[in-house]
């Protein structure tokens, strides 16, 4: 069963190119939930936000995110992208806030 853990660490690999942050440590990524196996395959549910509606980048970024999550085997993803609730500076981890100034 994959785990929780290891879709993050995938999705740490994705950077957003404005930033140089990748999307785990700018709280981009909402909710990873992972349900039972069925027919050989992993369901993975994740939603997500962009640091803006506008994002140029979320064409690029969303096929990086499906390229990073093909590399765990027999996982059916579900990428939801949402606006709501919207984006703002407090859902990053501490290293992004101080990487950008912030603290």
């Amino acid at each position: 069963m994959v785990k929780k853990e290891e879709v993050e660490e995938k999705l740490a690999l994705v950077i957003d190119p404005e930033l140089g942050m990748n999307i785990v440590d700018l709280g981009l990524v909402y909710e990873i939930e992972i349900a039972p196996k069925t027919e050989g395959m992993e369901k993975v549910f994740i939603k997500m936000t962009f640091t803006t509606p506008a994002c140029p980048m979320i064409n690029d970024m969303l096929n990086e995110i499906k390229g990073r999550l093909e590399e765990i085997k027999d996982l059916d993803i579900e990428l939801t992208v949402v606006f709501d609730p919207p984006w703002t500076p407090e859902r990053m981890s501490e290293r992004a806030k101080i990487k950008l100034g912030l603290v």
